[in-house]
């Protein structure tokens, strides 16, 4: 009785741990075969199917440098439109006899780029890097087109919208791209010189348009960009080759989250144009401006609900949101990005309201700055290839941040050039290293197949939190005037304060100049005293991007690297529909049944190789399917 309640030995010895059994195949005895034996580099079934060998080690330098430098290349122009057109603004706004349009010729750009910034990674994700990446410059050399032909600054502002969107897209692509040819170690040292192109860029954007604005026409701030994008269209289109999924047109589309889209491009929208109307076109207390900022906030709300409830491959992955790093590395970005847009916006004040330069030297003198940005960005990435360490670039970067901006506040209303570029490279010192180290680590901390979106939400946060420093120093430059306009009633009279005060202090900054003596030292040191208060604020922002860094924590990064493959099979999915649901249990239902009709076969297969002394079962007398391998059998094997 006892042997026949307890199981046999042999058939328990041969069953592996937490595994269930495999259906062996009934058909007819064929010769034996070699013995599959797993290799070390197994991966599981479900990885194998997202990931391909990867192209990094196929690639000659030469192809390397020339896709590198077609990518920079195009990262180049979308930066440089950023700063283009500051100086040029003034005589474009003349030329077609419109003040209304004078700072949306800007503010376009920034607000498009923004709004559109989170739907181009999914989109890759569904159509492949390239297509999508030409699709993106293609709408960047368009826009440039619209703007350099236009007519009218209605015409204008729309090519600038139709720049930003292709613009923010060519970024984000390219950082994806490096992203997915690299390993996450290596591909710190192209990163950097994404951020070095893009400072150089961002620091001869200003330059380049008071060139073209004094010696040729306005209109070539936009027609250079047609010969380089088209000349980097051809180039990657030759040579990037990356996998690139045949995902038919009508299936990509539906599976774009249009939903998700729709609320976070209409919220982002709603918000900054209240941020950009408040204080110029109306008043903060309007019921304009109020809405706007309302119903912005509870637009982008819906759109948090839509991406954790409905979105089937949602825009931006809620579960970036459920570690508590990832949200210190977004947190570290909208810093970063904070501060950094209020130099290349708000220093050539200082020199032009505080100093009395023109507009074209005002660029030229926040060169030392952009240049040590640069070479500290490239530098950075050096040294995370060498080391596999972030962290420390994050948190020494910051704290040279913070202490940069601090010095700022102890400049002069005098020009002191030994004070002024010293303080611009300790400030470049601190910003070149956190443009692409909390990139590097956000990626290092998801899953490959969401370093697409990963990478798409922290472009979104950083053109997000550009777009509102400079909506936000302004506000603070303009009341800090302000609050000097009864002082400067008393010393300059009731005309000249208004010029200077309240909305028109920025914009009337060419006028300081013209002011005799005393008035204009007056309205200079006036000018100061307001961008002091301002650099008081930013240097509290950049202290709390510091403190934000102390809880990123650290890790060693991976010299191993593995293509993501893209395309629909391969997305991370919310949720399942009804039918698809439905489906998949009835398959795993009858999965399970045919497990459980094989299980006596392959016990009796188990006792007959066991009698008969051999070592092996699967795979000697009968053929059976490809194993897969599971988490368990995986670590044995690389045991």
């Amino acid at each position: 009785m006892a042997a026949s309640t307890a199981p046999p030995k042999e058939a328990e010895i041969d069953s592996p741990p937490q595994s269930a059994p495999r259906p062996l195949s009934t058909a007819p005895s064929t010769p034996s075969k070699p013995p599959q034996t797993p290799s070390a580099d197994v991966v599981p079934a479900d990885t194998a199917k997202t990931a391909v060998t990867p192209p990094e080690d196929q690639r000659t330098k030469l192809q390397t440098s020339i896709i590198v430098a077609a990518l920079c290349s195009a990262v180049f122009l979308a930066a440089l439109d950023v700063t283009i057109t500051t100086v040029a603004i003034p005589t474009i706004s003349a030329d077609f006899n419109s003040s209304s349009g004078y700072t949306w010729i800007g503010s376009a750009y920034l607000l498009a780029n923004a709004a559109a910034a989170p739907s181009w990674g999914k989109i890759s994700d569904i159509f492949g890097r390239k297509p999508v990446l030409l699709t993106a410059v293609s709408v960047f050399w368009v826009g440039s087109l619209i703007c350099g032909l236009s007519r009218n600054m209605g015409m204008l502002i729309a090519g600038r919208a139709i720049q930003g969107i292709g613009g923010g897209g060519t970024l984000i692509l390219v950082n994806i791209c490096i992203s997915d040819m690299f390993s996450v170690r290596k591909r710190g040292v192209y990163l950097g010189f994404v951020g070095l192109v893009w400072a150089v860029a961002g620091g001869f954007g200003p330059v380049l348009g008071g060139v073209f604005t004094t010696k040729a026409n306005w209109r070539w701030c936009f027609y250079v960009n047609l010969p380089v994008a088209g000349c980097a269209l051809c180039i990657l289109y030759f040579t990037l080759k990356l996998h690139n999924p045949k995902t038919p047109v009508r299936q990509g589309l539906a599976a774009v989250d249009w939903l998700g889209s729709l609320t976070i491009v209409g919220g982002t929208l709603m918000f900054l144009f209240g941020l950009e109307l408040a204080g110029s076109s109306y008043a903060w207390s309007s019921p304009t401006v109020i809405c706007l900022i309302v119903f912005g906030v509870l637009v982008a709300s819906l759109c948090i609900l839509v991406e954790m409830y409905i979105a089937k491959f949602p825009l931006i992955p809620v579960r970036v949101f459920k570690n508590g790093r990832n949200i210190a590395l977004l947190g570290l970005c909208a810093c970063h990005g904070f501060v950094f847009i209020s130099v290349s916006y708000y220093m050539p004040l200082y020199f032009q309201g505080v100093l009395g330069a023109n507009a074209l030297l005002s660029g030229v003198y926040v060169l030392p700055f952009t240049f040590v940005l640069g070479i500290m960005s490239a530098a950075t990435g050096f040294l995370i290839k060498k080391t596999g360490k972030y962290l420390p670039s994050i948190i020494g970067g910051f704290a040279l941040m913070t202490l940069g901006y601090g010095l700022f506040i102890d400049l002069d209303a005098y020009a002191n050039w030994p004070k002024i570029i010293l303080f611009q490279i300790v400030l470049g010192l601190g910003v070149g290293p956190n443009f692409q180290s909390p990139l590097i680590a956000l990626q290092s901390s998801v899953e490959p197949r969401e370093i697409a979106s990963a990478t798409g939400t922290y472009m979104f946060v950083r053109q997000l939190s550009t777009s509102i420093s400079i909506v936000v120093g302004g506000v603070l430059f303009d009341n800090g005037m302000q609050n000097q306009y009864s002082t400067l009633v008393g010393q300059l009279g009731e005309q000249t304060a208004n010029l200077l005060t309240g909305s028109n202090a920025a914009s009337s900054v060419t006028s300081v100049t013209a002011l005799s003596e005393p008035a204009r030292s007056i309205a200079q040191a006036a000018y100061w005293k307001a961008l002091q208060r301002m650099f008081i604020f930013y240097v509290a922002f950049a202290g709390l991007g510091l403190i934000i860094s102390f809880f990123v924590g650290g890790r060693v990064l991976s010299k191993e690297h593995t293509e993501h493959k893209t395309g629909l099979n391969t997305l991370p999915q919310n949720r399942q529909p009804a039918g698809d649901e439905e489906r998949a249990a009835g398959e795993a239902g009858a999965a399970s049944n045919a497990t459980a009709a094989a299980a006596p076969a392959a016990a009796a297969g188990a006792n007959a190789g066991l009698h008969a002394g051999e070592a092996e079962v699967e795979g000697s007398a009968t053929e059976v399917d490809e194993p897969v391998i599971n988490d368990d059998e995986k670590a044995i094997v690389k045991a």
